[in-house]
């Protein structure tokens, strides 16, 4: 039967990598809405090109933004495997599952 640590560390490997997969889907998410929104506003006959300026700049904002969030939420992925060594022995840094994207590589949609 597993341990009470055994536990806590299943969840967090499990739990870790989706979080980090979902600030990517979010972060690409935010990138294609800003390449719609430039690409809108330069393709709209009539439009100014200062037209929409504060807008864009709160969506580079937001995704300077997450940018941090995912650098933060990488930082506690190092400090969770190094407390996992510290605190229980393992070698988590070699059990770290590898990140699955729901996204398809470029190379299948070209």
């Amino acid at each position: 039967m597993p341990t009470e640590v055994e536990l806590i560390a299943a969840r967090l490997q499990h739990d870790v990598p989706v979080a980090e997969a979902r600030i990517d889907d979010a972060l690409i998410a935010l990138f294609s809405l800003a390449t719609s929104v430039v690409t809108a506003r330069r393709d709209t006959p009539g439009v100014p090109a200062a037209k929409g300026h504060a807008m864009i700049k709160r969506l580079a904002h937001a995704q300077m933004s997450l940018v941090e969030v995912s650098g933060e939420v990488l930082r506690v992925h190092g400090e969770l495997v190094t407390l996992g060594r510290e605190t229980a022995g393992y070698d988590l840094h070699q059990e770290c599952p590898q990140r699955k994207s729901a996204v398809l590589p470029l190379h299948a949609v070209a």
